[in-house]
């Protein structure tokens, strides 16, 4: 996401207007806009002084590493390094997953709420997915929840276990 976008986003989910943060934060809705657009880049310093006025921090985490395995057939399947964890209304939301991910019932729409919901999105997400889809649907610890319930090509479960089996471990102090 690019900082112009984390600006808008943060700005639309506050349900603030560019002069409404504009005055919040001390700035003209000129650079707001400007800044919204791409046209200028805020220091670091504006944008936390920006993104705290909608309500939010800046914070800084750590990247989601994949690692491509092959699961038969000349198809590989992307699995990140850690479980990405999604804010709740994102992890619970309701969707319409892209034709690739659900060539069979497109439009279809999916109640992520709703357990079985979720693991027919996990499915897909997990064998049809890239690394984008997972960091948008995926939430790690609800995976894990749903992890014996899910129908998925032994390949992909294969691939998938050693994390799944890794996050369940109890950390040793």
């Amino acid at each position: 996401m690019t900082a112009a976008e984390l600006l808008r986003h943060a700005r639309h989910r506050a349900g603030l207007s560019q002069h409404a943060l504009a005055d919040r934060a001390g700035t003209s809705r000129e650079k707001v806009s400007a800044y919204e657009h791409g046209r200028t880049s805020p220091t670091v310093a504006t944008a936390e002084r920006l993104l705290a006025a909608t309500g939010h921090d800046l914070v800084a985490e750590a990247r989601i590493d994949f690692v491509s395995h092959d699961v038969g057939r000349g198809r590989t399947i992307a699995v990140p390094a850690r479980l990405p964890r999604l804010p709740a209304d994102q992890a619970l939301a309701t969707v319409i997953l892209p034709v690739q991910l659900n060539w069979s019932q497109p439009g279809r729409t999916f109640h992520l709420a709703n357990r079985s919901e979720r693991a027919r999105v996990y499915e897909a997400v997990l064998t049809e997915g890239g690394p984008e889809d997972v960091l948008r649907y995926v939430d790690g610890a609800l995976l894990v929840d749903l992890w014996d319930e899910l129908v998925l090509p032994r390949a992909v479960r294969q691939a998938w276990e050693p994390l799944i089996q890794a996050t369940l471990q109890p950390a040793t102090p």
